[in-house]
């Protein structure tokens, strides 16, 4: 285990303490403070590891997102995981699917590639997908995802309903499955992709992470990536050139309204930590 986290995890002040009525006002400003206190000792751990996992935390977001827990409590925790192609997302985000599956946590993720429009038609004209971006389409584009639907089923599950969310599937088909799979309205909802950056959803989330790379490793990811898919290296990069001008025009003009900038070559058991030291703080109640 890390030292750092090892630390946090042994420390006294992680025994169980008598649970508040969360149903009042003062219980939930009693957590809100707890939790204030924790997760200050987590940055503050994390400035000394090795390669940091948090690059920034706005100065704001902790007084933001704790007065959002007292004032809705009952509406689910909203998190979007966003930033350019081969930084780290997806990679991330499949580390909490295991600590979710380890844990039993009650984290549900939705990923909005899933959103893409159908563009099956325009697959089948051109002959392929690399030949239909090759002719321009921007598939990036905001116009190429069905975010009012991804609006609408984000407010479901922040309102405690389950949904059916879409399936684009990543055959080369361009099909997108309507009510393809289901997603349990759990506690935190963890919404990834470029998508989340889009005005249309963006202001939904109560915690915006964007996962920062140099992009000398992002290249190096997708090009690895493209030789696992067994893609032409040639056409992997004009996929890597399109992926690059659509990041820049779509995805990093989000990343100073984040609320976290968080590192995509953090070490991934460290991370892991974090999550489990997260899920530890915010159990650690027990009945008088």
């Amino acid at each position: 285990m890390n030292a750092l986290i090892r630390d946090l995890v042994e420390n006294k002040e992680t025994e169980k303490i008598q649970k508040p009525n969360f149903d009042t006002r003062i219980g939930r400003e009693f957590l809100a403070f707890y939790l204030k206190t924790k997760f200050r000792q987590i940055i503050n751990y994390d400035k000394k590891a090795q390669k940091r996992l948090l690059l920034s935390v706005k100065s704001d977001f902790l007084e933001n997102f704790l007065d959002r827990l007292i004032n809705q409590p009952k509406r689910k925790i909203l998190i979007s995981i966003t930033g350019e192609s081969a930084s780290g997302k997806s990679t991330i985000c499949s580390n909490i699917k295991k600590c979710v599956e380890k844990n039993n946590l009650p984290i549900s993720i939705v990923n909005t590639d899933n959103y893409f429009n159908d563009i099956s038609d325009l697959i089948k004209q051109y002959g392929t997908f690399d030949a239909l971006r090759d002719a321009g389409y921007d598939v990036d584009s905001p116009h190429n995802f069905q975010l009012e639907l991804l609006r609408d089923d984000i407010e479901k599950l922040a309102s405690g309903h389950d949904v059916k969310i879409p399936q684009y599937l990543v055959n080369g088909t361009g099909i997108s499955v309507p009510n393809a799979i289901n997603v349990k309205s759990e506690k935190i909802i963890i919404v990834e992709g470029m998508a989340a950056t889009y005005k249309e959803v963006h202001d939904m989330f109560d915690i915006k992470i964007y996962i920062d790379l140099d992009n000398k490793t992002r290249k190096k990811r997708f090009m690895d990536r493209a030789k696992v898919r067994n893609q032409d290296h040639e056409n992997a990069l004009k996929h890597w050139d399109y992926v690059c001008k659509a990041g820049r025009k779509y995805v990093m003009p989000a990343k100073d309204n984040c609320d976290i900038i968080a590192n995509g070559e953090c070490d991934l058991e460290y991370f892991t930590q974090i999550l489990e030291y997260i899920n530890l703080i915010t159990n650690n109640f027990c009945d008088v």
